[in-house]
C-alpha cells in the first residue's frame, strides 16, 4: 500500500483530476472557441511535461518539437494506410520518438549546460530539414493533409466534442506516465539535479536515469504531436518549428518547475493570455522571454511555487 501511495502523490492526483474535468466540458457548452482553447491547453500541457521531465535533472531541452514531429507524422503516415485504431496509433506516437531517442540520448546526454541546449535546438532544426527533404514520405513543405480521424472502439473521433475529449484523454495519459516516472525516481532525479558529479561519485548510475528520462520525455512529446495532428487532421512542418520549444519551456518555468502542477497552470495561464491578446500573437515568444526573466529574478518557484510559499506564510502567521 505504501508503494502505491509513494508512486502517485497529491500533486499528480490533483493534476489528473483537473485535466479530467475536460471530459465534462461538452455537457456545459458547445462553443467552438472554448473547445479550441482547451485543445491548445491539453496539447501544451503534454509538451510542457516533456520539458519538465528533463528539468527534473537540470537539463533544458529544446528537442520537444522534434519528437512532437516524429509522433505527429507517425500518426499521419499510418493514416495513409488506414491505420486509425486509437490504441495502435497512440502506442506508435509514443514508441517511435522514444526509440529514436535511445541512440540520440547516447550522444547528446554526454553534454551539459549550454552545449546540451544548443545540440537539442539543432536536433529540432535537423528534423525540420528532414521533413522538407523527404516529400514522398512527409509531403515536404505541403505536409500531409486529410489525415483520417482516430477510431476509438469503432467510433471515429471526428466531431469537436470527440476531439476535445480525445485530447483530454491524451493529456491525462501523459500526466499519469510523467507523474509515475518522476515520482518513482524522484530521489534519483533530485540527486542529479542537485549535483550530478557528487551523485555519480556516490554510486548513482547517472547516465541510466538521464537516458530513461530522455526516452520517456521523447515519447511524451510524441503524444503531444499526435494530439495536435488529431485536432488539425493535418501534419505540417510549421506546426513543429524549432522556435515553439520556447513556448513549452515558458509554460514550464512560469508555471513552476518544482511540481507537475507547474506545466498545467503555466500552460493554462499563457494559452489563455495568448488567445485573449490574439491580435498581438506575433509578440508572444518575446513576452514569454520577458516573463521567464521576471520569474527567474523574482519568483523562481513560478506560479505554483509562489502560491505555495504564500499559503505557507499565511498558515504560519495564523499559528
Amino acid at each position: 500500500m505504501r508503494n502505491r501511495i509513494s508512486l502517485f502523490g497529491w500533486p499528480e492526483l490533483i493534476a489528473v483530476l483537473l485535466l479530467s474535468c475536460g471530459f465534462f466540458v461538452p455537457m456545459f457548452t458547445r462553443s467552438v472557441l472554448i473547445y479550441s482553447v482547451l485543445n491548445q491547453v491539453f496539447i501544451g500541457v503534454v509538451a510542457a511535461q516533456s520539458v519538465w521531465i528533463m528539468l527534473r535533472m537540470n537539463l533544458l531541452s529544446f528537442a520537444t518539437p522534434a519528437f512532437m514531429a516524429l509522433g505527429g507524422y507517425t500518426v499521419a503516415i499510418a493514416g495513409r494506410y488506414e491505420i486509425t485504431n486509437a490504441f495502435v496509433v497512440t502506442a506508435g506516437a509514443f514508441l517511435v520518438p522514444a526509440l529514436v531517442a535511445v541512440p540520440l540520448g547516447a550522444l547528446v546526454l554526454r553534454l551539459r549546460g549550454t552545449y546540451f541546449v544548443l545540440v537539442t535546438f539543432v536536433l529540432s532544426e535537423i528534423v525540420q530539414l528532414l521533413i522538407f527533404e523527404t516529400p514522398s514520405l512527409t509531403g515536404g513543405s505541403d505536409g500531409i493533409s486529410g489525415v483520417p480521424p482516430v477510431t476509438l472502439l469503432g467510433t471515429d473521433m471526428a466531431t469537436n466534442r470527440q476531439v476535445l475529449q480525445f485530447c483530454c484523454g491524451i493529456a491525462v495519459l501523459a500526466t499519469v506516465v510523467t507523474g509515475g516516472l518522476t515520482r518513482y525516481f524522484r530521489q534519483h532525479f533530485a540527486a542529479i539535479e542537485e549535483n550530478e558529479i557528487l551523485a555519480e561519485s556516490l554510486g548513482l548510475v547517472v547516465w541510466r536515469y538521464k537516458a530513461l528520462g530522455f526516452v520517456v520525455a521523447a515519447g511524451i512529446a510524441g503524444l503531444a504531436g499526435f494530439a495536435l495532428v488529431s485536432m488539425l487532421l493535418t501534419a505540417h512542418p510549421s506546426s513543429f518549428a524549432a522556435a515553439i520549444a520556447v513556448d513549452f519551456i515558458a509554460y514550464t518555468i512560469i508555471g513552476g518547475p518544482t511540481s507537475i502542477l507547474g506545466p498545467l497552470f503555466g500552460t493554462g495561464a499563457l494559452v489563455y493570455a495568448t488567445n485573449l491578446f490574439g491580435t498581438h500573437g506575433q509578440y508572444a515568444q518575446g513576452l514569454y522571454g520577458i516573463l521567464i526573466l521576471i520569474v527567474m529574478l523574482v519568483a523562481r518557484g513560478g506560479i505554483v511555487g509562489t502560491v505555495g510559499l504564500l499559503f505557507n506564510r499565511l498558515r504560519g502567521a495564523r499559528r
